[in-house]
């Protein structure tokens, strides 16, 4: 069978009529204008401006000018056939203090981005909480401090009734597993702390909050479509010993499991990563059943696979993964296997969860070097891999497997985190001097995939 997928050509076709299709971004990668109409600081906006965080000493205080060029960037959206948008709410462009009073002139941003988009005939999906958490509430412990729920109900809240007239697809959260742990145990991603005593307070609040945003969104909200998103890497031991066995079945609870089994209403995989029980000093009386929620989906966001080994020196998780680079493996600019088979094994794991009624790939790129000849950008790597891990895709779902959509990551280059504007990721090339727009041919094609 995979043979035959894939020497198939694609078409949308083969997927269905009501397979949804889009591309995404997120709000600290594209907007810029950080300081601009009452916008509040960010954990980004702070972690950007000390030295040595972010690679080649970039930062994101114009990225891609999306605050001022959305009607361009927009225009292009419509321009490749993509009926579908996703990106972000900057939460302290709404409340610049994280809670209390309301910046209307953010609220009137966030209403023109969107009614544009309807006007446009596309269709807008909001992310609630893409990592930028105000810096306000990071100077009060941020996701370590309990209070966090009621802070992120607060900002849901406001969000709804700013713009529950006009969306009806939301994402509560974007990749919990990498913003408490990039943020709050390596010390890689903003706010930039570390240890055990952060990551895991800032895990169970994250979890609870997914929750609540989305009982607060069905609460008002009845009619939308409710889901929130996980990042998910196809994890492999290195060799048939017991202890990779073993590893890989920790790395695999702690990347795919942690977070989206408490909302399922299975607890958390204590049992196969012991150090989560040091969350029981966090989860109160009731919060278990504060931490389930029936999402309409799930959003996966699947990039590669993982081969795992054994470290006695590893703490918590003895484990260590196997470098891609290592393994003469083909890889990206971000050093990640080039693995499409990843992401039909990811489909086919999450399907095995009864609980999830539809999976959304609400994220999957791949970041090359590219090159302007010509005013041209040629990118037959990117273009091969979006079309060999959407032929696994296909074969996932043509052995039943609920996957209803698929979004590229992204739209145009990027700020890419820590990595700076060096990884791009984008299907439309960005000159970040001149801010010029140019389609790249893994664009194009996905817009006579879509045609």
């Amino acid at each position: 069978m995979e043979s035959n997928i894939q020497d198939t050509p694609l078409s949308k076709q083969l997927f269905g009529g009501d397979f949804i299709w889009g591309v995404s971004t997120a709000a600290v990668q594209i907007e810029g204008a950080c300081d601009v109409d009452g916008k509040g600081e960010s954990i980004w906006d702070v972690f950007t401006s000390q030295k040595g965080k972010i690679l080649n000493g970039h930062h994101h205080r114009i990225a891609t000018d999306f605050y001022n060029r959305y009607q361009t960037d927009i225009d292009l959206v419509k321009q490749l056939n993509i009926p579908n948008f996703r990106f972000s709410i900057a939460w302290s462009r709404i409340l610049p203090n994280g809670i209390g009073e309301v910046n209307q002139a953010g609220i009137d941003y966030y209403r023109r981005v969107i009614q544009y988009c309807l006007d446009t005939g596309i269709e807008p999906w909001i992310t609630l909480y893409h990592w930028d958490l105000p810096h306000a509430l990071e100077a009060k412990g941020g996701w370590t401090n309990r209070e966090v729920i009621s802070w992120f109900s607060e900002y849901v809240t406001v969000c709804i009734d700013a713009f529950g007239d006009l969306v009806r697809h939301w994402i509560v959260m974007n990749e919990p597993a990498v913003f408490t742990g990039a943020g709050y145990f390596l010390g890689i991603h903003a706010p930039g702390r570390k240890g055990i005593k952060n990551f895991l307070p800032a895990i169970h609040h994250a979890v609870v909050c997914t929750a609540e945003g989305g009982r607060l969104l069905r609460k008002l909200l009845p009619d939308a479509e409710i889901g929130t998103t996980f990042s998910c890497s196809w994890v492999e031991p290195h060799s048939t010993r017991p202890k990779d066995l073993a590893a890989a079945v920790r790395v695999d609870a702690l990347l795919n499991r942690t977070f989206i089994e408490p909302i399922l209403g299975l607890g958390y995989p204590m049992h196969d990563l012991p150090v989560l029980k040091g969350l029981d000093k966090y989860i109160l009386p009731g919060d278990m059943e504060k931490a389930q929620f029936d999402f309409d989906f799930i959003g996966l966001q699947n990039y590669t696979r993982e081969i795992v080994k054994y470290s006695f020196f590893m703490p918590y998780i003895h484990a260590a993964l196997v470098k891609a680079e290592d393994r003469n493996v083909p890889v990206t600019v971000m050093k990640w296997e080039v693995y499409p088979e990843s992401i039909y094994h990811i489909l086919k794991k999450y399907q095995a969860y009864p609980q999830i009624k539809k999976i959304y790939l609400t994220e999957s790129g791949a970041a090359f070097k590219d090159e302007v000849i010509d005013n041209q950008v040629d990118d037959p790597k990117r273009l091969e891999y979006l079309q060999r891990y959407l032929q696994q895709v296909l074969k996932a779902k043509n052995e039943g497997c609920k996957v209803e959509g698929y979004f590229i990551w992204t739209l145009t280059d990027n700020f890419e985190w820590a990595e700076g504007y060096h990884p791009r990721f984008g299907i439309i090339y960005v000159d970040f001097e001149t801010q010029e727009r140019i389609v790249k041919a893994s664009g194009l094609w996905y817009a006579g995939l879509l045609r």
